[in-house]
């Protein structure tokens, strides 16, 4: 997957933490991966990343 697409949240610190970045723009799934390890992706259905934003957002 290419770096163009991928963000972080703005919460983020930017300063090496621990942090999660997600890429947009792929059509009904949501690629998610860690900032210090971008290799591995985890994928995610559009629906159940939703629920899980909504969810931490309480």
């Amino acid at each position: 997957m290419s770096e163009q697409r991928w963000r972080t949240s703005s919460y983020s610190s930017g300063n090496g933490g621990e942090c999660v970045e997600v890429r947009d723009g792929v059509p009904g799934v949501v690629p998610v991966r860690d900032s210090k390890d971008r290799v591995d992706v985890v994928t995610f259905g559009a629906d159940a990343w939703s629920a899980f934003v909504r969810h931490v957002a309480r």
